[in-house]
C-alpha cells in the first residue's frame, strides 16, 4: 500500500508533510546544497523493539495520533494511510510483510497457500482457516476473496477502486474443495498477486453502494474480524477506542485498548510530552528536540517507504502547458528543500529518483536524474518561448494572465510552511508566483478528487516490496489515482505491459525504463523522504520504523 488520495491497499495517501518522515526514491542532479555528499542509498534498518508474543504482557492502553477520514475503505480510491492503519485494526490482517519485504501469510486467516502456473497462467489456491468468521457470524470463505476480486477489477466502473491492477489479471475465482477454498485463475503470471488479498470486504461490503459510502465517515464492525472490533467511534471528536472481540478465534491482543485521537502534529507532540500519548512521529528538528530525553521515553528511528512529490494538475489551463511544467521543475532545487526538511536531524539521502521503488531496494535507478536537472536559467528561456514574458512585477505574463499558481497548504505545521515559502521564492525567481493557501488536513480527499489546486505537496507509503504493481496508478492517464492528469493512451499501454511481465527481476528493469518516459510528462516530481522518527514510551513492544512490516494488531503492547 501507498499512501495517497487513492491508491491501492498497497499505496496508501498521507495528507500532509508532517504526516510522516520517510524513506528515498528519487533524484535529480542538483548543483548544491551538499547533494554531492548525499549517501547512495537511503537507510534500511528497522528500529521497532520486536518483542515475541509471550514476552508482552496482557492489558494496558495504546494512545496515538490518528482519526478515521473521510473515506474509510482502504480499497476505495479516496483513502488515505491513516484509513488504511485504522481498517486494520478492527479487519483481517491476512497477509503481511517483512521489515525486508518477504510475505508473510497469517494462518488466522489462510491456513495454507499453493501457487502454481500451469500452461503459462497462474494458479493461487487459498485456503481459509475453519475456524474464520466475520463479526456477524458469516463464514470467511472464498466469497469474500471472489467479492474483493470483483469489486477491484475494474469490471464495473461504477466502484470507485483505489486501483485494479492486478485483480485485473484474474480471469476466476470459484470455491475449492470446498467454501472455505478459493481458487484464482490469472492470465499470465503475477509476482505481486499477494499484495491483492492483504485484506479483504466482507461480501455486502463489496456492493457498489457500500464500497463507495459505506464508510464515509463511519465503522463497520459488524462486517470487520480480527483480535479487536470498535469500542467507540466518535464523529464528533473524531477519536476512536478500539477493545479486544469476543468473537476473535486467534491469538488474542494484548491491548485492553487501542486508542486514536485526532490531534494537529504541533498538538500531538506536546499530548507526548504530558503523557497522553505512548508514541508520536518527530517530523522535523524542533519536534525531535521536544521529546528526546523525555524521561521514560526512547527514540526509535529507521528507513521507511515513503516519499514526498509535487504533484502537477494538468488540467489547470497555466499547466496544460508541458513546456511550462518543466520550466517550473527545472526552477525546483529538490536538495534545497530536503535541507530545509533534514535540518538538525543529522541524517542525509540520496534524492529520490522514482515514485515506484526507494534507493533501497534491489533493483531501484534513479530515473529522475536521467530526464531532469535543476536549471533555473534554462527554465526561463522555456518560459519566454513558450510565450510568458516578465511583467512589471516580475511576474510573467501571457495574453494578459499572470503566471500563478495555487498551493494549498495542510495544517499548521512550520516545516510546511517553511517548504511552500522555500517553492515560492524558487519559482518567483523565474517569474512565476505561487499563492500559498492555507487548507484543512481534514480537507485533503477533496482538494484531491476535485482537483482543487495547481501545485500539491502529498506523500505515498508503500505496503508492500513490489514497487513496478503501482507503475500505472501513478502515471496512467485514465486512472483516478495519477492525481496529476497527465499521460497518454500509448503511454498507459506500455505502463500495462509492464504489469504481464511474470519474473520479478525483468518486470523492475522495464519499469525503470517506462518510468523514464513517464516522467518526460513533467507532472510529477519527487522531492524528499527522510527517515522514520518516533518518541515512544519505553516498553512499548513492536511499535516504530518498521519499513514493509506491520506488526499484527495482537502482537502489539507493552513489555512484561
Amino acid at each position: 500500500m501507498r499512501t495517497r488520495l487513492a491508491l491501492p491497499v498497497a499505496l496508501i495517501a498521507a495528507v500532509s508533510v508532517t504526516a510522516t518522515a520517510c524513506q528515498s526514491s528519487s533524484g535529480t542532479g542538483s548543483a548544491h546544497s551538499g547533494a554531492g555528499k548525499a549517501p547512495s542509498a537511503a537507510p534500511s534498518a528497522a528500529d521497532y523493539n520486536p518483542t515475541p508474543y509471550d514476552r508482552v504482557r496482557d492489558g494496558g492502553t495504546y494512545t496515538t495520533v490518528g482519526t478515521f477520514d473521510d473515506q474509510g475503505n482502504p480499497f476505495n480510491v479516496n483513502s488515505t494511510l491513516t484509513a488504511s492503519r485504522i481498517w486494520s485494526w478492527y479487519n483481517a490482517d491476512a497477509i503481511t510483510y517483512s521489515p525486508t519485504g518477504e510475505v508473510q501469510y497469517n494462518p488466522d486467516y489462510f491456513s495454507d497457500v499453493k501457487v502454481s502456473v500451469e500452461g503459462g497462467n497462474q494458479k493461487v489456491v487459498l485456503t481459509v482457516n475453519p475456524k474464520a468468521v466475520f463479526n456477524d457470524g458469516t463464514p470467511i470463505d472464498w466469497t469474500a476473496i471472489k467479492a474483493t476480486w470483483q469489486a477491484n477489477n475494474g469490471s464495473d466502473k461504477a466502484f470507485a477502486a483505489s486501483s485494479t491492477d492486478g485483480y485485473a489479471q484474474i480471469t476466476s475465482v470459484t470455491k475449492g474443495a470446498d467454501a472455505k477454498q478459493a481458487v484464482l485463475t490469472f492470465k499470465g503470471v503475477n509476482p505481486a498477486w499477494s499484495a491483492l488479498f492483504t485484506t479483504f470486504l466482507h461480501p455486502k461490503a463489496a456492493t457498489v453502494a457500500h464500497f463507495n459510502n459505506a464508510y464515509v465517515k463511519k465503522a463497520h464492525p459488524e462486517w470487520g474480524a480480527g483480535p479487536y472490533t470498535v469500542g467507540k467511534w466518535d464523529p464528533h471528536s473524531g477519536d476512536v477506542t478500539f477493545v479486544r472481540n469476543p468473537k476473535w478465534w486467534g491469538k488474542k491482543g494484548k491491548l485492553d485498548k487501542r486508542v486514536y485521537v485526532n490531534l494537529e502534529t504541533t498538538a500531538a507532540v506536546n499530548a507526548f510530552k504530558n503523557g497522553q500519548l505512548d508514541y508520536v512521529s518527530a517530523v522535523d528538528a524542533e519536534s525531535l528536540k521536544q521529546i528526546k530525553g523525555l524521561k521514560g521515553t526512547e527514540i526509535r528511528s529507521g528507513g521507511s517507504p515513503f516519499e514526498y512529490s509535487l504533484y502537477f494538475n494538468t488540467r489547470s489551463s497555466v499547466l496544460a502547458d508541458k513546456a511550462v511544467r518543466k520550466a517550473i521543475e527545472e526552477s525546483v532545487d529538490r536538495a534545497q528543500i530536503a535541507k530545509i526538511q533534514f535540518q538538525g536531524l543529522d541524517y542525509s539521502e540520496p534524492l529520490p529518483g522514482s515514485a515506484i521503488l526507494y534507493s533501497f531496494q534491489k533493483g531501484y535507478q534513479d530515473n529522475v536524474a536521467a530526464v531532469l536537472k535543476y536549471a533555473p536559467e534554462e527554465a526561463k528561456k522555456a518560459l519566454d518561448a513558450a510565450g510568458w514574458k516578465p511583467g512589471g512585477d516580475g511576474i510573467r505574463v501571457k495574453n494578459g494572465q499572470k503566471l500563478a499558481l495555487d498551493y494549498p497548504l495542510l495544517g499548521d505545521d512550520p516545516l510546511g510552511k517553511a517548504t511552500a515559502g522555500a517553492i515560492a521564492a524558487m519559482l518567483k525567481s523565474v517569474g512565476v508566483r505561487l499563492d500559498v493557501r492555507k487548507a484543512e488536513e481534514a480537507d485533503f480527499s477533496r482538494i484531491l478528487s476535485d482537483r482543487k489546486f495547481d501545485l500539491f505537496l502529498s506523500g505515498n507509503r508503500s505496503m508492500d516490496p513490489f514497487g513496478a504493481r503501482y507503475l500505472c496508478d501513478f502515471y496512467c492517464s485514465d486512472r483516478d489515482s495519477n492525481l496529476t492528469g497527465a499521460g497518454t493512451p500509448a503511454l498507459d499501454e506500455e505502463i500495462r505491459a509492464v504489469s504481464r511481465i511474470g519474473d520479478l527481476t525483468e518486470q523492475t528493469r522495464k519499469a525503470n525504463e517506462v518510468e523514464r518516459e513517464a516522467l518526460q510528462e513533467y507532472a510529477f516530481l519527487p522531492l524528499f523522504s527522510g527517515p522514520s522518527t518516533y518518541g515512544v514510551k519505553k516498553g512499548l513492544a513492536n511499535v516504530g520504523a518498521t519499513i514493509f512490516y506491520n506488526p499484527l494488531p495482537e502482537t502489539v503492547g507493552w513489555e512484561k
